[in-house]
């Protein structure tokens, strides 16, 4: 099975870095929008969204990571309805 057959995770757990990019990827594509498109409408760099995707830990990821492991919880991302 690829990647793309794969069906959706809902909500996406999110406890790394690699799981944060999985949800960000699934959902920019369930948009139809490619990392430029996305990038430009929420102001950052198509190679910093790529990055995100790619599960890069950011400085700023790693904290908050931290944080929730810290206090036993675990973030959950999930299609909004508004």
């Amino acid at each position: 099975m690829t990647a793309a057959a794969v069906p959706p995770r809902n909500p996406y757990r999110i406890y790394s870095a690699a799981s944060l990019g999985d949800a960000i990827r699934h959902y920019r594509s369930d948009a139809g929008l490619t990392q430029a498109q996305l990038a430009e409408a929420v102001g950052v760099q198509r190679t910093y969204l790529s990055e995100l995707e790619g599960g890069k830990e950011t400085e700023q990821l790693a904290r908050v990571l931290r944080i929730f492991r810290h206090l036993g919880v675990r973030m959950t991302v999930d299609k909004a309805d508004w």
